[in-house]
């Protein structure tokens, strides 16, 4: 297992980085200042993994920078993606509270930066601050809710459906209906088939029957939207 330590690059005020979390903003300096002293930065290359299935689970992440891929292998071999955490994004909290080991492995999709908070830290918090433990409760909350989502799309939706609704997702808020949308695809289309449980080969037909259809034009993993209301249509 690949497991690089804190770099030796500049200095990171791991303190001012929690400060301005979500899931830390409403602590006092000093509840700040325990989290700190229990928290490390881990610096990830490009394709190095952070852990593997099976690895014990001291603590939980929080992306800083980069892109961190949550996956299984199926019994087939196949890879199969269940999140992609990006940036203030947490993962590997409910593993933490259940103590048991990591279910999934995580692999850097760029070269990433997090921040590794320990559970002795988070334990001691939980205890003291009911504001934090709500926080947390919330974050966990958000899993289940969009693991529920991905269960009810991958049951019965279909495979456009499935793209348009992500598609959608990546619109910023607010998008009028008229004109077009231009987006940047945070992931690889590989990946990007493997979060909606569709092949590489599904997911470019849907690319091409949309494009064939003039509701948006496909350059590299640069998507334009021509016509977002039918799509909002078609997702529901």
């Amino acid at each position: 297992m690949s497991t690089p330590g804190e770099s030796a690059r500049e200095p990171v005020d791991v303190a001012a980085l929690l400060s301005r979390l979500p899931l830390f903003q409403e602590l006092t300096a000093a509840q700040n200042a325990l989290v700190a002293a229990g928290a490390r930065v881990r610096r990830v290359g490009k394709g190095e993994l952070l852990f593997r299935k099976g690895d014990e689970a001291h603590g939980f992440f929080v992306v800083i920078q980069g892109q961190i891929k949550l996956s299984l292998s199926t019994p087939q071999g196949q890879e199969k993606v269940l999140e992609v955490v990006g940036p203030r994004q947490s993962f590997g909290e409910a593993v933490m509270f259940m103590n048991r080991p990591y279910p999934v492995f995580a692999e850097a999709l760029i070269d990433t930066v997090l921040l590794h908070v320990a559970k002795a830290a988070v334990f001691d918090l939980l205890e003291k601050d009911t504001g934090f433990a709500r926080a947390m409760l919330a974050g966990l909350s958000r899993r289940l809710h969009s693991l529920i989502d991905d269960v009810e799309a991958y049951s019965v939706r279909s495979g456009t459906q499935r793209v348009i609704g992500y598609l959608l997702q990546q619109c910023p808020d607010g998008a009028a209906d008229a004109g077009d949308v231009t987006l940047t695809l945070p992931i690889s289309k590989q990946v990007l088939a493997s979060r909606l449980n569709l092949t590489p080969e599904t997911l470019s037909r849907v690319l091409h029957e949309l494009i064939e259809g003039g509701l948006i034009a496909v350059q590299g993993k640069q998507i334009t939207i021509h016509r977002l209301r039918q799509l909002r249509e078609f997702d529901w």
